[in-house]
């Protein structure tokens, strides 16, 4: 199969906290180079100042898309300077080169659901580093694993309940699971955010 036959489809869907206007949990879908880079912000607490965070953090990924994670984790550190700190996920599907490179910090959440049920294992799950993007300056730990097509990555914030994705049904469009995540499993006490993305044709 040629490599233009081979895309990253996405979805997303996030919730505030109720009674807030603007959540503080974004995230960011962009294109860079054959690949997709795909990140989820969540500034500390919630309402205005969480959002000021995060929309400081999303802005620096986004200008800074083309360099590796790691020195992304950086350039939000950087931007932070001031405002409240954030936890992110970050991560970049090759379909070119068939790999997901991840990173997280903070109490973020990331799984890659392998779409070969025989696959073992058939889910790898993102180790985050402790502590926060803003406070002192994080060194996370950066991982490669192989991509097959099919195979799904959950990146969300900690308004989705621990364990939502044992009720992810991969052969379902990222659309269907984020509406149902967001639908039937956040927690109700905080801003939400889950962001799904496939290996696909």
């Amino acid at each position: 199969m040629a490599a233009r036959d081979l895309k990253i489809d996405t979805a997303f869907a996030t919730l505030p906290l109720p009674g807030e206007k603007e959540s503080g949990d974004l995230c960011l879908i962009k294109r860079v180079g054959v690949g997709t880079l795909v990140a989820v912000v969540d500034g500390l607490g919630h309402g205005e100042e969480a959002a000021n965070a995060a929309h400081a953090a999303v802005g620096a990924l986004e200008r800074y898309a083309r360099e590796p994670l790691s020195d992304l984790v950086r350039r939000c550190h950087e931007a932070l300077l001031g405002l409240r700190g954030v936890v992110l996920g970050l991560a970049y599907l090759d379909p070119q080169g068939a790999t997901l490179t991840w990173l997280g910090v903070g109490n973020i959440g990331g799984i890659l659901l392998r779409a070969d049920s025989g696959s073992r294992p058939a889910r790898v799950t993102l180790v985050p580093s402790a502590g926060f993007i803003g406070g002192d300056p994080p060194h996370p730990t950066t991982r490669s694993v192989p991509l097959a097509l099919g195979d799904t990555v959950l990146l969300f914030s900690d308004g989705i309940k621990e364990g939502f994705a044992d009720s992810v049904v991969v052969t379902n469009t990222p659309k269907e699971i984020v509406d149902s995540a967001i639908s039937r499993h956040t927690k109700g006490n905080d801003d939400a955010l889950i962001l799904v993305a496939r290996y696909a044709r």
